[in-house]
């Protein structure tokens, strides 16, 4: 009797491409490989062709289905031959933050741009290095023909480049030139951007197949985020809320959203409905800042933070370490306040691992503002959310039920999940079980964050000195 059939998934990620070879009828993991990226936050596209092949070998030979979860935003620029003019500037490329306030200016300000495209710009997004490329490189631009996302490339490839390239309406919604209201891309965007009309991959429905490698179907695909969602099992009012080396909350909504004020992004999921998502600049790395000023590891710091009690003693941290996103404060820094001859190294250890809920606190509240309703759970991912002091701090400051998934590549897992998903025909993707704890419940306590918001208020306006 001939088994169940296996799926690929591949993330491809800003570091890595992690492909996970999953059992389509349980999403079981039976095998995963993984390979380096070059660093920095321009690279040659190229450079994850490399990457795919070591990841997926010996692996996509076995799969019935492929798809692919790309870190979104990335700008890929190909000429009439498929080959980059330039190498792909990423998310996390911020040369075009002077072209993202231009263009958010052009089109009406904030609450006009977030009205068309769902998002108020920063510098991650893809039109913003569009702009770019026609200021500082217009031989380039004159010689592309294609402009696609990472994920849309490396799907591009594995169908063999013959074939007409293919985006979803996930990941094309980080791109700032499509439309929540009309499900489309907005070329006359692209064009006054760029400054030329070129060929953007067609949005392919969400259980289309859009090509074969071989005898493998080849899914879609889709944004990281996107994908996440799909591995998590996110239902609507669900919130991942992902505690890395950022801070990312996002909500599965059935409705398009629109905020002025840039704090979410209003971007698509991979099924049908809304994934808007807010995002801080700092998570892990408070902690890590906590741990050095101590001089202790991740685990000291979890050891002193609870040997302190609720607020730290009056010891508050506004943990906007390198400029912060949510709220949107560029060049602010970190606030201690509250310091007295009675603080001890608990206090200090307990503040930072406030002070990091209460950001991402912050970026929960935000998206329940916006949608108008209060998440239904909360799943904690990310390396950062095993810490012992966060799980037991979590509850007495996050106002919703706690889920802790077991770590696992869910970006890989929710590709591996489309892909079974377009190979079963089905109207919903498959329903696999993701193993996870929930934290105990308990009401939050009253008044914990109070200190914390009226610091945030205080230092609305300021911002560090620098030297040179």
């Amino acid at each position: 009797m001939a088994g169940s059939p296996l799926v690929l998934g591949i993330d491809s990620s800003t570091q890595a491409t992690k492909a996970v070879l999953v059992d389509a009828s349980d999403g079981r993991v039976v095998d995963q490989r993984r390979a380096a990226h070059p660093s920095g936050t321009a690279v040659d596209p190229t450079a994850w062709l490399s990457a795919l092949d070591e990841a997926t070998d010996g692996l996509l030979d076995r799969a019935d289905a492929v798809a692919v979860g790309g870190q979104q935003h990335g700008m890929v620029a190909l000429d009439e031959h498929g080959d980059p003019v330039h190498d792909a500037l990423l998310w996390n490329d911020v040369r075009s933050a002077g072209a993202a306030a231009d263009l958010v200016d052009e089109l009406g300000g904030p609450d006009r741009c977030a009205e068309l495209t769902g998002s108020v710009f920063n510098a991650s997004y893809t039109i913003t290095k569009l702009r770019w490329m026609r200021d500082h490189e217009p031989d380039a631009v004159a010689r592309i023909r294609d402009v696609m996302l990472p994920h849309d490339y490396l799907t591009w490839q594995l169908a063999g480049r013959g074939s007409e390239p293919t985006t979803d309406r996930g990941d094309a919604s980080g791109t700032g030139y499509w439309s929540p209201t009309d499900d489309d891309y907005l070329p006359d965007l692209v064009k006054e951007a760029l400054g030329r009309n070129v060929r953007l991959p067609r949005i392919a429905r969400a259980q289309e197949v859009v090509g074969h490698h071989g005898g493998t179907v080849i899914a879609p695909g889709t944004g990281d985020n996107m994908a996440a969602a799909l591995g998590l099992g996110l239902g609507e009012g669900d919130v991942a809320l992902s505690i890395g080396t950022s801070g990312v909350a996002s909500m599965v909504t059935a409705e398009p959203i629109a905020d002025g004020t840039g704090a979410i992004s209003g971007f698509a999921d991979a099924t049908g409905q809304f994934l808007p998502l807010a995002c801080t600049i700092n998570a892990a790395l408070i902690l890590e800042l906590g741990a050095h000023l101590l001089d202790v590891d991740h685990d000291g710091l979890a050891e002193l933070a609870l040997a302190s009690e609720p607020g730290a003693r009056g010891l508050t941290l506004l943990p906007y370490l390198d400029g912060e996103r949510t709220p949107r404060r560029p060049d602010a820094a970190g606030t201690l306040h509250g310091l007295t001859s009675a603080s001890t190294r608990a206090d200090l250890a307990r503040a930072h691992v406030e002070g990091l809920l209460f950001s991402l606190a912050d970026a929960v509240d935000a998206l329940a503002e916006v949608s108008g309703r209060r998440p239904g759970r909360l799943l904690l991912i990310g390396g950062a959310a095993r810490n012992p002091a966060v799980l037991a701090l979590a509850p007495l400051v996050l106002d919703a039920p706690i889920v802790l998934p077991e770590p696992a590549e869910y970006v890989a897992l929710g590709a591996a999940r489309q892909a079974a998903w377009v190979l079963s025909g089905e109207d919903a993707p498959p329903q696999w079980s993701v193993p996870a704890t929930e934290l105990p419940t308990g009401p939050t306590i009253p008044g914990l964050r109070d200190d914390y918001a009226l610091l945030r208020e205080r230092t609305t306006d300021w911002t560090p000195r620098t030297s040179n």
